[in-house]
């Protein structure tokens, strides 16, 4: 398999440094913040308070600052929420504007590991030459079943878990409190996790969003994003046996290597 690298233009930098950092966002975020030594990577999420994905989020340590990875679109609400949240805490918050890159199938030299799945990669900050774009590690992502949160979680209506966090390295259910911590622990602690997201492959272009995933007659989840041949979606686990349908046309749930049997 050829290895690659592409510029991943969706995703944007926010610096948080201070000597309060590593606190301050160790008390909001899904992932333990206070352990991070630079060049550790983690993955992690700000949620709500009813415990909904709001941001995701990849976690830098860098030169005793942290540096947050997120999506290029939503970095100014980001930055907005995180001055809303700091009161009287000692850190620095601003943009980076280094560009954030993605390798695959391996990590490349100077790269990373992903946290989320070794599979993935990985992920550097700063200029590096790229011979892929950002359609071909979509590709790469969607065949290993990865949602990207940042456009798979339709605003604030998705659990985390929903999102496969907990699967994928996302939530430290050992830190204590962050933001929206009682709903997820409680959901993981009860086992209320009744749809998560999947990808579902099929011939010919991707079904339009939110178009309905059908087992039989009966509704089994929503499409969410993808593209031709595969899409992520947010499915119904009771309902994946049988005859899965969407649009009219037949479609498969692929069911990643990361999923326990139980999920």
């Amino acid at each position: 398999m050829t290895d690659h690298v592409a510029h991943l233009r969706s995703r944007a930098l926010i610096r948080v440094g201070g000597p309060d950092a590593r606190g301050f966002l160790h008390n909001l975020l899904t992932q333990d913040v206070e352990t991070i030594k630079d060049a550790d990577l983690r993955f992690g999420a700000l949620l709500s308070p009813p415990g909904r994905l709001l941001f995701d989020l990849f976690i830098w340590g860098e030169d005793g600052d942290i540096l947050l990875d997120v999506a290029a679109d939503r970095r100014e609400a980001l930055l907005q929420r995180l001055s809303m949240y700091r009161l009287r805490a000692q850190v620095e918050i601003g943009a980076d504007d280094r560009p954030v890159f993605a390798s695959w199938p391996v990590v490349a030299s100077g790269f990373v590991a992903d946290p989320r799945l070794a599979a993935l990669g990985g992920r550097a900050l700063g200029q590096r030459d790229a011979d892929a774009g950002e359609n071909d590690w979509d590709a790469h992502r969607l065949a290993l079943g990865v949602p990207d949160p940042a456009r798979d979680a339709g605003g604030d209506r998705t659990y985390p878990i929903e999102a496969n966090f907990d699967l994928l390295n996302g939530i430290d259910f050992a830190k204590g409190c962050f933001v929206g911590q009682e709903t997820t622990s409680r959901m993981k602690r009860r086992g209320e996790i009744k749809k998560r997201m999947l990808a579902l492959t099929f011939g010919g272009p991707a079904p339009d969003e939110g178009a309905e995933v059908l087992n039989g007659d009966l509704r089994a989840g929503e499409v969410l994003t993808g593209r031709d041949g595969a899409v992520m979606a947010l499915v119904r686990l009771d309902r994946l046996t049988g005859d899965l349908s969407v649009e009219g046309r037949p479609v498969s749930a692929n069911r990643p290597a990361y999923f326990p049997a139980s999920a």
